[in-house]
């Protein structure tokens, strides 16, 4: 007859591992194995000495796998809350940290996270994806995106957290091949998958449901009132009614696009039960906190509190045209009004595609001559062939679809097609023409590429240029040349050429470079200069070896501004950035220009004055205001007379940052959860990856293994019993545990959480039954109780964290609670001589007795329930005792 077992007595089970009995049911036992608890036949169960009865015996175990097994205790309990330890190849910053053990509080998650552009949202995202795959909850993963940042998605969270992904091609999913089944980690572009296409979402719907669906850009989820739901909307809303998403993730830093419908539709996406368009914002505002999280530049901070991130050095530069240039200009204005008297007599469909027209050449014309030179060619030699009206329309919605996507460069060249479209702009247009390229040929040196190059020599960094145009970057790039040299050079574009450049021994040539090979050789440092069309806008980080960068033109849309200063000033600058821009004072363009800063500047102020703590909210503004609203300042701008211009601006921009703007914008801010240095300081773990090099040597000493760690680099051979996993080599070579490592495949050699070798040696240590030893006294000062504080609530399972603690029992009678960071980094100290075997028997502490054990595990639970973890039936197991000797 065996004995009853006692309630928390540990066991081991056959085919579950270690375990603690609930109850004794005689022939069989219900045991909990962590979050999971099972009815076991009494005959696989095998009582293990836990570490009250060890200490009670006077039983003591190896040294080395009682430390091994709490550091992997630690580890585990570290990473599972914050993603400490992921296999980023980028440091990480407490804002990251913050938002992944935010969004990792509750699963499933349902968040909006809409940090200022240049804070890391990749590896935010990546944080959260690493800590989920390590806990088992990433089976499934579907990344929604705009097209141009479908690549990019996938080979940074393959290179910075080996997170390896599927993008989604159209050609590889049909009927036969399953592909939504056969792909569990997706990455595909919203813009291809909301439209139905040979019913290509009826099997996205109908596969396994997605463990986390997150959209990058999710502005482009849009609501109107009047207008009804975008097709991505459509979309992802098809995927939650028919249950194919557990979890949601949002990333934007533009929510709230001017509508509260359109705002409250995307939220209610993530959370119906808590938002919904029909009912008042106000009323809704309470629940922002649970669901939004947006964090600015100006409140985050390095570990040491330090802010990262300094205000920008704007530097605004005036030229003024040559006697040919004002020639050519004043004839293009004369002809812009003349096209825009006739498309009034013309009226409806013709004259609205006129107006079109005449809009998209005024934009070309601000950028630079050789723009519009070349689309004045184009209508030229195109004067006789007859085109629709219509062909213009379709173009402009095509256009503005494309910005709406974040398309910019090919958006951007949409100009360059209307402007050549063949639709007759006034009667004598040939000969306008004929006249107007005469002008332009006459302009040998365009005098604001002069002042560039000028202003670029007195220059001794790196400098990225911005320009809207594929011709002004032929032009510029023509330039930089002949003073600088072809090798000092290179360019972005959509097309990936740059046509029409000329060469210092005067022959044009075609330019070709892919985007990733450009932007790699600029971040090098191999080229000084990288000229740019709105391609580099999005998606490309830019600053590792530049902070200086320069606006050729100004483009109608002020975000545009904001998208380009993004790629230098964000996370990884260590230099204040200098932006320079370049205006003719005379211009219409440059007054609106000025106007629009007077007015950026006191909507800052109106909400420095309104807000306890004010930050730089510039894009959140921007973001809700209609582009339409700026092109049409500009394109009507020339119109008005001087004397009435300062009214005709304020009244035509009257939306921009008005007083509903200014209250919308101060409610989400203050509403929505954001990283406080201040109050998470104290909580944020103080390690990195190298704390996890003493682990590994214990793991492999311990395996008779002899590691070989020379400048932080490890080497060993692989342990027999973890060669289980196909994956595993039998020998690795100088394993980094530094994210700094800069060479192309240093993450191969990365070890952190998620690599196999890693998981191997925590699966095995977390399995050892060892739970009292002895320490040296020279290295461990006190008795050390290690206790794990768990939910006894087993539902919802993934929902349930286990968080570890030490209790530092002091000579004074004091008992100091350690969390799981500072625990592993006092046995990080132990020497190796300090974990030698020591005798299988003592007489204990005099400071370490029942009751103080008792004490020390409910100081343990309080300063759990204090960390604001969630816990519902909150308890806590005595996992290890070290005593010194």
């Amino acid at each position: 007859m065996n004995e009853p077992l006692n309630r928390g007595q540990r066991v081991r089970v056959a085919g579950h591992g270690l375990g603690e009995v609930q109850a004794d049911l005689g022939q069989t036992v219900i045991v909990r194995f962590g979050t999971e608890i099972h009815e076991c036949d009494r005959s696989s169960v095998q009582v293990i000495q836990d570490a009250r009865q060890a200490f009670a015996s006077g039983t003591a175990h190896s040294p080395l796998e009682v430390v091994t097994r709490v550091q992997a205790e630690c580890i585990s309990s570290i990473n599972a809350t914050w993603g400490m330890f992921a296999r980023s190849k980028i440091s990480l910053l407490p804002h990251q940290l913050w938002v992944c053990r935010k969004v990792l509080e509750t699963w499933p998650a349902r968040w909006l996270v809409a940090d200022d552009v240049g804070l890391g949202k990749t590896i935010e995202a990546g944080l959260i994806l690493s800590a989920l795959k390590s806990r088992g909850l990433l089976e499934r993963l579907l990344i929604l995106c705009p097209a141009s940042l479908v690549e990019q998605w996938q080979y940074r969270l393959r290179t910075m957290f080996d997170l390896r992904t599927s993008v989604y091609a159209p050609d590889a999913d049909g009927e036969r091949t399953d592909f939504w089944n056969t792909n569990p980690r997706v990455v595909a572009s919203l813009h291809t998958l909301r439209i139905e296409n040979k019913g290509r979402q009826k099997r996205l719907i109908e596969s396994e449901p997605w463990d986390v669906v997150l959209v990058d850009e999710a502005h482009h989820l849009n609501a109107d009132e009047q207008a009804g739901p975008t097709l991505g909307f459509k979309l992802v809303q098809r995927l939650e009614t028919a249950n194919r998403v557990r979890s949601m993730i949002f990333f934007t830093g533009t929510p709230h696009r001017g509508k509260p419908f359109g705002f409250l539709s995307l939220l209610s996406l993530l959370r119906p039960d808590e938002f919904g368009p029909k009912k008042a914002m106000k009323e809704q505002l309470r629940n922002l906190p649970n669901v939004m999280i947006r964090n600015n530049k100006q409140n985050v901070t390095d570990l040491h509190g330090k802010q990262l991130f300094q205000p920008l050095v704007v530097e605004p530069r005036t030229y003024t045209y040559s006697a040919a240039e004002a020639k050519f200009y004043d004839m293009l204005t004369e002809f812009i009004v003349s096209g825009k008297a006739y498309a009034s007599h013309l009226g409806g469909r013709d004259g609205r595609a006129v107006m079109l027209v005449l809009i998209s050449m005024q934009k070309l014309a601000s950028s630079s001559v050789a723009a519009i030179l070349r689309a004045l060619r184009g209508r030229l030699a195109r004067i006789d062939v007859e085109t629709d009206s219509i062909e213009s329309q379709r173009l402009a919605n095509q256009q503005e679809e494309l910005e709406e996507n974040g398309d910019l460069d090919d958006a951007a060249a949409i100009d360059e097609r209307i402007a050549e479209i063949r639709l007759r702009l006034m009667k004598d247009e040939k000969e306008w023409l004929t006249k107007l390229i005469d002008a332009g040929e006459e302009v040998d040196e365009e005098t604001k590429i002069q002042s560039i190059v000028a202003e670029i020599e007195k220059l001794d960094t790196s400098v990225l240029l911005f320009t809207e145009y594929k011709a002004t970057q032929s032009l510029l790039l023509s330039r930089l040349i002949a003073r600088f040299g072809i090798e000092s050079v290179s360019f972005i574009n959509g097309d990936e050429e740059a046509r029409g450049v000329r060469l210092p021994n005067g022959k044009e040539t075609t330019l070709r470079k892919r985007r990733s090979e450009a932007a790699d050789q600029f971040n090098e440092g191999t080229v000084r200069f990288l000229v740019s069309t709105e391609a580099a806008g999005e998606g490309i980080d830019l600053q590792q070896k530049c902070h200086t960068l320069i606006h050729v033109d100004l483009p109608w849309n002020p975000m545009r501004l904001h998208q380009r200063v993004g790629r230098l000033n964000r996370y990884g600058q260590t230099e204040r950035v200098q932006v320079i821009s370049f205006r003719n004072p005379s211009t219409v363009e440059s007054r609106i220009w000025e106007k629009l800063t007077e007015k950026i500047e006191h909507i800052n102020n109106a909400l420095r004055q309104a807000m306890a703590d004010p930050e730089d909210l510039y894009q959140l503004v921007l973001g809700m205001t209609p582009p339409n609203v700026f092109r049409d300042v500009f394109a009507s701008g020339g119109d008005v007379p001087a004397e009435r211009f300062d009214e005709w601006f304020d009244r035509e921009t009257a939306t921009f940052g008005d007083a509903d703007v200014i209250d919308t914008v101060k409610q989400l801010v203050g509403n929505c959860s954001r990283f406080d240095f201040q109050q998470i300081s104290e909580k944020l773990p103080k390690v990195d990856l190298p704390d996890l090099i003493p682990f590994m040597q214990n793991s492999l000493v311990l395996n008779r293994r002899q590691p070989r760690l020379v400048d932080g680099e490890l080497s060993f051979k692989t342990p027999d019993c973890w060669m289980s996993d196909i994956r595993v080599l039998p020998e690795y070579e100088r394993m980094v545990f530094d994210r700094n490592q800069r060479e192309s495949r240093s993450l191969d050699r990365l070890l952190g959480v998620g690599h196999v070798i890693v998981d191997s040696a925590l699966a095995q240590a977390l399995d050892l039954e060892a739970t009292t030893a002895f320490i040296t006294a020279d290295r461990l000062e006190s008795p050390i109780a290690v206790y794990r504080v768990f939910d006894r609530i087993t539902t919802d399972a993934q929902n349930r964290k286990t968080l570890v603690y030490g209790a530092a029992f002091s000579a004074d009678g004091q008992i100091r609670v350690l969390p799981d960071w500072q625990l592993l980094k006092t046995l990080n100290s132990l020497s190796a001589h300090s974990l030698k075997a020591m005798p299988e028997t003592f007489t204990g502490s005099p400071l370490v007795t029942d009751s103080r054990l008792e004490e020390a595990g409910a100081l343990a639970l309080e300063t759990a329930l204090a960390s604001g973890e969630l816990f519902t039936a909150p308890d806590t197991s005595l996992v290890a005792l070290l005593n010194p000797k």
